[in-house]
Formats: structure tokens, C-alpha cells, sequence
């Protein structure tokens, strides 16, 4: 199959799940309630903790990126759950048998789960500005956090259809994902700096994609430090690329 084929059949795949979004919009809104308490209560109370000695700016705005990021991987580990689902009502049998490899069936999936996590971000973006957290808003810079939320959302989604490949059900998806969602953001840069965790807990969050999710888009939208910016993107980038292929690879598992 040409390049231009299977770019068409991504594209398309995308489209088709993004029209989900199309019919109803409030789920951005009712989704981004959890982020936003993060933000308004946590964030406000945690403000007048030191829990950034020597910092030059704020907790809430240290905040901001992890409950971006937050917002990211609560829709996209959950992605797998709507393929259990689309499994029992046949829809994944009928998308099998057409002509799209199984690898454009994937891209496509974790392409509209970055695309939404984007939409959702704006919501949390959008309420951080109007609470009053500095951030930078160059179009460069929001760009770049774009782009780093469709690839950690396509990161997180590929992982959550392997999982689906794997587990099978919707039960044991809701078991995995909720087991899965906390220790990730709590085990990262999220709320409070590596620096400050205990020895065991550094290693793990340098190994969390999520904390490379999270530092990037501190970087961009905060701190203005671009040094780590290149690690924290390819980190991301090989992290994505691995679990796309490994969803690939069971993608047909969860109809056996």
C-alpha cells in the first residue's frame, strides 16, 4: 500500500472517531471538572506552601503544566475501554476486515485521541488564564504545547489499546485504567519537583514519559529553559513510536 493510502486511511480513521467529539461536546467539559478542582483547589492551596524553594515563579503556575498533562492521559488511558466497547458491538470486526493495515487503524485511533486531548487542554488552558497563572501565550510557544499533547495523548491512547488487546474487557479495562492513571501522575513532575522525591521515586519518574510530558510543556510555558526541551520531546517521541507498534502488533488479539 502507498504512503499516500495509508495517510488517507489514518486521516480517515481520525475523523471517523473524532466525530464522537462533533456530537457531544460536553464531555470536554464534563471531563476537564477533575483537572480544574486540581487547579483551583490544590493549586490555590499549595500556593502558600513553599513547595518550590528558590523558585522564581508561583506554585499555581508550576501546577498548570501537570494538570495539562492530567487532562491529557484521563482521556487517552481510557481509550481502550471505547475499543472493548466498539469490540462488542462489532464495529472492530467490521474495521478488520477492510482493506486498512492494522498499523493505520492504530495511527488513526491515537492521532483522534491527541487531537481531543488538545481540545480538552484549551478548556484547562483557558481556565488557567482567566484564574489569573502567568503563562507564556506565543503562538510558538502554545504551538509547541499543541504538538506535544497530540503526541502524548497518541502515547497514552497506544498504550491503553494494547492494554485493551491484551485484558479484553470492559471490567478489567476500568480495573488497569484506574490502576494505571494515578501512579503515573503522582510518580512524575506533575505537582511537585523530582528533586523532592525520595531516591526510589526519581528513578521511576525519570522513566515515566509522563514527567517528560510535563517538563516539556513547563519549559514552554513557564520557565522559558529549552536546554532539556530536545530530551524531553525525543524521550517522548521514542515512547509514542513503542507503544504504537506494540498495539500494532495485538491489535487483532482483541477479537480472538
Amino acid at each position: 500500500m502507498s504512503a499516500s493510502n495509508s495517510l488517507g486511511n489514518v486521516v480517515t480513521i481520525a475523523e471517523f472517531e473524532l466525530r464522537k467529539v462533533r456530537h457531544d461536546v460536553s464531555q470536554l467539559f464534563i471531563r476537564a471538572i477533575q483537572p480544574a478542582l486540581w487547579l483551583i483547589v490544590f493549586g490555590e492551596v499549595f500556593t502558600r506552601v513553599r513547595v518550590l524553594p528558590d523558585a522564581s515563579y508561583s506554585y499555581l503556575q508550576f501546577l498548570t503544566p501537570g494538570v495539562l498533562a492530567q487532562s491529557v492521559i484521563f482521556i487517552a488511558i481510557f481509550f481502550g475501554l471505547a475499543l472493548v466497547w466498539e469490540r462488542d458491538l462489532g464495529l472492530v470486526h467490521k474495521l478488520l476486515s477492510t482493506p486498512a493495515p492494522r498499523y493505520s487503524i492504530v495511527l488513526g485511533k491515537t492521532l483522534s485521541a491527541g487531537v481531543r486531548s488538545v481540545l480538552q487542554a484549551v478548556v484547562i488552558f483557558v481556565l488557567a488564564l482567566a484564574i489569573g497563572v502567568p503563562l507564556n501565550v506565543n503562538p510558538l510557544a502554545v504551538t509547541g504545547v499543541f504538538l506535544v499533547i497530540v503526541l502524548s495523548g497518541m502515547c497514552f491512547s497506544g498504550l491503553s489499546i494494547f492494554l485493551a488487546s491484551l485484558l479484553k474487557t470492559r471490567e478489567r479495562m476500568t480495573g488497569i485504567g484506574q490502576a494505571i492513571v494515578m501512579p503515573l501522575f503522582f510518580a512524575s513532575s506533575a505537582i511537585y519537583p523530582v528533586d523532592l522525591m525520595p531516591a526510589w521515586l526519581q528513578y521511576v519518574a525519570r522513566i515515566n514519559p509522563l514527567s517528560y510530558v510535563v517538563d516539556a510543556m513547563r519549559a514552554l510555558l513557564v520557565t522559558g529553559q529549552f536546554g532539556n526541551l530536545p530530551v524531553d520531546v525525543g524521550a517522548l517521541v521514542l515512547a509514542t513510536t513503542l507503544v504504537i507498534v506494540l498495539a500494532t502488533w495485538t491489535f487483532r488479539r482483541i477479537i480472538e
